[in-house]
């Protein structure tokens, strides 16, 4: 949308009509130049003398010009602008954070996967929380893996891509062959503390 930054510029558009009607152009009389063979001059013209005096005007096409010159100089100084839609962003709903097992057991295989295959719990794991995760647009993430001890893989995040890739590459045992539950439960407890959505998954 185009718009003006300082509409009320464009009333200098009237300007020179303003300054026409109150300082009109000062005439000057002079004494008229006498020459002793202006009847001969004017037989050789074919012009008759008058008395007067004679004044320089613009045609119409020079005097648009010269409108149409002021007048973009007014829309300059009035400043033009184009105006693009309003840029929307969409903020997070709610915070989600996902506990991922890496710990022995999940080496297991006693689960059938997408192509039918059996397939280790890790595996079966992956495949449900990708999926998962794809579908978390406007959501933020977090990541914790757990074995022996519990960490955090990933922070809250909007970058879903980023969390489907920490997790493809999650290996079993890779925190320890231990099952520290309790503790992934206490580390995503102290991060949502600091989290400040009203939202917490």
């Amino acid at each position: 949308m185009m718009t003006l930054a300082y509409p009320l510029l464009l009333l200098l558009f009237l300007l020179p009509l303003l300054v026409k009607w109150f300082m009109p152009a000062k005439q000057t009389p002079q004494a008229a130049l006498r020459v002793p063979f202006l009847i001969k001059l004017s037989q050789i013209l074919g012009e008759k003398p008058h008395s007067g005096s004679v004044t320089l005007t613009r045609n119409r096409w020079q005097r648009l010009g010269l409108w149409l010159c002021w007048l973009l100089v007014v829309m300059a100084v009035s400043r033009p602008q184009w105006i693009e839609e309003p840029i929307t962003r969409e903020l997070p709903m709610r915070d989600l954070m996902l506990a991922v097992d890496l710990s022995g057991s999940m080496g297991a295989e006693d689960f059938v996967g997408n192509s039918g295959q059996t397939v280790d719990r890790l595996s079966a794991v992956k495949d449900v929380l990708q999926d998962f995760i794809a579908k978390r647009k406007g959501d933020r993430l977090g990541l914790i893996f757990f074995g022996t001890a519990a960490f955090l893989q990933a922070p809250f995040t909007e970058d879903l891509t980023l969390c489907q890739q920490l997790l493809e590459e999650a290996q079993v045992r890779m925190a320890g062959p231990k099952t520290a539950f309790g503790d992934a439960i206490g580390l995503a407890i102290k991060h949502f503390e600091q989290s400040t959505m009203e939202k917490k998954v």
